[in-house]
């Protein structure tokens, strides 16, 4: 009798574990629904968009790595090429979230090659408010080009980038009022929709403004400078991920509408050649930027990988033959630092100058030339935080250019797949499934948002070094940490030389 009642409250026991279990599994599997519906239909995170429910793993472990890191997961400042804090500072900025941290840096201040700032003893008072005047750049040009905002987007082409990327950083550009560089891969509609300034990038393939044979087309040139967003036009000689390389557009990437743009069949692997088929020396550089610049009436400069200076000193012996107004309106030196691009690990990792020595050599060249004031300087290289661009402006650029900065705050979130046709964020993939995730009213407010941090935080360093415009920083403000521990003015590594007479 007792063994009976027994088994008789056993069974009532475990039905009732048994409908809890139920009931539990029920309620996961609703919740996992409605996770998956607000997930896939949410416009902040792409990364959820895509991939719902499972996305929110993500998040779970880097929380984790804050607590674990030490055991399981990098430290804030061991990853390449951009560290778990350079990345939470883009993210930061571009979210426009309080970018304020607490109980000391975990910046290694005696590492080697870590710059820092000289603040003056008595800066001016009040809050610090972002005063870059704009700088002329084209004086001989019929159009030439006055822009304020010293950072600005880098060379990323339509086509390594999708439609959705490329819509988001127009019109955060015109948001911020930056510039946006085409990159190689012609001008887009997508380039245009947002009403930002255009720099249009011709690459050696001359994509969008290309004969069949490759030549360059002036008709589709003018055709693209008609635009008044068109404000300069870039020649690329070479980009630092893969310098002496063109580009590599994966045929997977190729679509019918990029490849109309570009001028290329459809689903082909497009290389672009490794240099200018018109462009093979100096004079004939010079007679590609002054036929450009006069057939279109806009400022006309290059782009290059450094690996020496000596043919920049016979540039610079070219326009004193030529005349002063034949000079390049700019030059944008890209560092081997650079790799948004589909590129061999051996010229990514050990061709060119990186940007922290081909930006002041190439600067003094020009200084003792007497052609500084005539050439503007642009520089691009991993400057994506304040401390980078505030570099190089002490270096002496007049503007810096950044992709990977600008696909960090479009979402990227460095899983390394920019050269398939896989990016999990649907920045630079042509597959409509995974652009789907980046909703541009979002992403173009971070971008602007960034841009505007950017420049907001290069201001308060410029502010604490007791100048008022960040282009009046220069060498004697920011130190380098050398070998040894100590750090040394950057006047004292690349000592400024003796100003030269402009040629006439």
């Amino acid at each position: 009798m007792q063994s009976t009642g027994f088994s008789h409250w056993l069974v009532v026991l475990v039905e009732t574990f048994a409908l809890l279990a139920l009931m539990l599994l029920a309620v996961a599997v609703l919740v996992t629904l409605a996770t998956w519906v607000i997930d896939r239909n949410q416009t902040a995170n792409a990364v959820l968009r895509n991939f719902p429910v499972i996305g929110h793993f993500r998040y779970w472990f880097l929380h984790l790595g804050e607590f674990f890191r030490q055991y399981l997961y990098s430290s804030d400042r061991e990853e390449l090429p951009f560290n778990r804090a350079q990345r939470v500072w883009v993210y930061r900025a571009a979210k426009n979230a309080e970018n304020t941290n607490a109980f000391g840096s975990t910046r290694d201040l005696r590492g080697e090659g870590v710059p820092f700032f000289v603040n003056a003893p008595f800066p001016a008072l009040g809050d610090h408010h972002v005063d870059a005047k704009p700088v002329r750049i084209g004086p001989y040009a019929r159009e030439p080009y006055d822009h304020a905002a010293f950072f600005n987007i880098s060379a990323m082409s339509f086509g390594a980038l999708s439609a959705p990327a490329v819509r988001a950083l127009s019109i955060g550009a015109a948001k911020a009022g930056i510039w946006l560089d085409t990159g190689e891969g012609g001008l887009a509609p997508y380039h245009l929709e947002g009403g930002c300034d255009i720099v249009f990038e011709i690459g050696t393939a001359k994509y969008g403004v290309r004969t069949s044979d490759g030549k360059l087309d002036d008709d589709k040139l003018l055709a693209i400078c008609a635009h008044q967003q068109v404000k300069m036009v870039s020649i690329k000689l070479g980009q630092g991920a893969k310098p002496g390389m063109g580009g590599l557009l994966p045929g997977a990437k190729v679509t019918e509408e990029i490849a109309a743009i570009r001028g290329i069949p459809v689903g082909e692997d497009s290389q672009s050649p490794n240099r200018h088929l018109d462009i093979a020396n100096v004079p004939q550089l010079m007679d590609a930027i002054a036929h450009i610049r006069e057939l279109t009436g806009k400022p006309t400069g290059f782009k290059a990988v450094f690996g020496g200076m000596d043919w920049i000193e016979q540039l610079c012996d070219e326009v004193e033959l030529r005349g002063i107004e034949s000079a390049p309106d700019f030059i944008i030196v890209d560092g081997s630092e650079g790799g948004t691009g589909a590129a061999p690990q051996t010229l990514m990792e050990g061709v060119g100058l990186p940007l922290h020595e081909a930006l002041p050599e190439l600067l003094n060249v020009l200084i003792r030339r007497g052609l500084r004031q005539r050439i503007k300087v642009i520089c691009s290289g991993k400057c994506i935080t304040a401390y980078d661009v505030a570099r190089a402006m002490s270096t002496g650029a007049d503007f810096v250019n950044s992709a990977r900065g600008f696909m960090l705050a479009l979402g990227c979130i460095q899983s390394l797949q920019c050269n398939r046709n896989t990016c999990p964020t649907g920045i630079t993939t042509q597959n409509p499934k995974l652009q789907r995730g980046l909703v541009v009213t979002d992403k173009s407010e971070k971008v602007a948002h960034y841009a505007r941090n950017v420049m907001h935080e290069v201001g308060i360093i410029a502010h604490s070094c007791g100048v008022e415009d960040p282009r009046q920083l220069d060498r004697s403000h920011c130190r380098v940490v050398g070998d040894d521990g100590i750090s040394m003015p950057l006047e004292k590594l690349y000592p400024y030389p003796k100003a030269g007479n402009p040629p006439l």
